[in-house]
């Protein structure tokens, strides 16, 4: 096969022909301003539904099982409002972390026209999504849930319905530290509960019989453990991402996905993949160096006793 020179490429992708415009249907007109974005995805809906019983479910424990039987209305007023005004807080970012557009990008945007207004330099790079048609932005990713490309994004969630991006990251990570700070809340309440069931009756610790109190106390207490775990999981890696500048979508993953759109490596191309390149180098050499680090000297001396030991016989 035939290798063509790297700057015939760069020459043949300045052109709108290269981008197939012609395959592209012109972009539908722009929504009305304040239309509602939601993700017509029957596993993502359903995860969203289970989402608010849980919370739901939680809510009905701590008042109806814990805190209103209570005897300490100080302590039932002040750790209800604490838990109702935290799972207020939660659902309020679940429905705007679902219901907010996550920077789709205009779908069928890759025409003839729209290709030449952009007026690319020499050398410069732009890359169309084959499937949802548009000019993709720089760490732009194609969702195929929600079948658009989403600006900055992160990775979809079901249990939001929606793609974490450049618009509603702040609603997803607000979510998760609700969501953590409530389990936290439920797990101490439980604790002291237990405790106080334990040291009285246990007809006059809650308004439900003691085997139905045990039962819904132990099932708040695995669903509080199992989502503070999650979430807090999540929540680090989400304020870790934003720290750093970086997504999901933002590594060699994404680049090979561009690259197979326009096997053209520009400057940022090749910058970053120099970088993945290194991070994996340094990886290895890690490794090498904590669980290996005699396998290069003792490889020479093993040859070495191999060969007397043949030289003997």
């Amino acid at each position: 096969m035939m290798l063509i020179p790297a700057h015939h490429f760069r020459d043949i992708e300045r052109k709108p022909e290269y981008l197939q415009p012609e395959k592209c249907v012109p972009p539908p007109h722009p929504s009305p301003v304040g239309t509602m974005w939601f993700i017509r995805d029957g596993c993502g809906i359903a995860c969203a539904v289970v989402t608010w019983f849980l919370v739901l479910y939680a809510e009905f424990v701590v008042l109806f099982v814990m805190l209103i039987p209570s005897r300490d209305y100080v302590y039932s007023i002040i750790n209800g409002i604490m838990f109702n005004l935290l799972a207020f807080l939660a659902l309020a970012s679940h429905c705007r972390a679902m219901l907010t557009d996550p920077g789709a990008v205009p779908k069928g945007n890759a025409t003839k026209e729209f290709i030449e207004s952009l007026q690319l330099k020499p050398g410069q790079v732009v890359y169309k999504c084959p499937k949802c048609c548009s000019i993709k932005p720089d760490r732009a990713h194609h969702c195929s849930v929600c079948k658009r490309c989403i600006r900055k994004m992160d990775h979809h969630c079901p249990w939001v319905n929606n793609c974490v991006g450049e618009n509603n990251q702040k609603y997803f990570v607000l979510f998760t530290m609700y969501i953590a700070l409530i389990s936290l809340h439920a797990l101490i309440m439980v604790g002291f509960h237990f405790l106080h069931c334990f040291e009285e009756d246990w007809t006059k610790c809650s308004s439900f019989s003691p085997p139905t109190t045990v039962i819904l106390l132990i099932l708040l207490c695995f669903e509080g453990l199992l989502f503070l775990i999650f979430t807090s999981v999540m929540f680090g890696t989400q304020v870790h991402s934003i720290c750093t500048d970086e997504t999901l979508y933002s590594n060699s993953d994404y680049l090979e996905e561009c690259e197979e759109v326009f096997p053209v490596q520009n400057a940022l191309y090749n910058q970053r993949k120099k970088k993945m390149t290194q991070l994996q180098a340094s990886y290895i050499s890690l490794i090498n160096g904590c669980f290996f680090s005699d396998l290069p000297t003792s490889l020479p001396l093993l040859a070495r006793c191999r060969l007397s030991s043949a030289t003997a016989k």
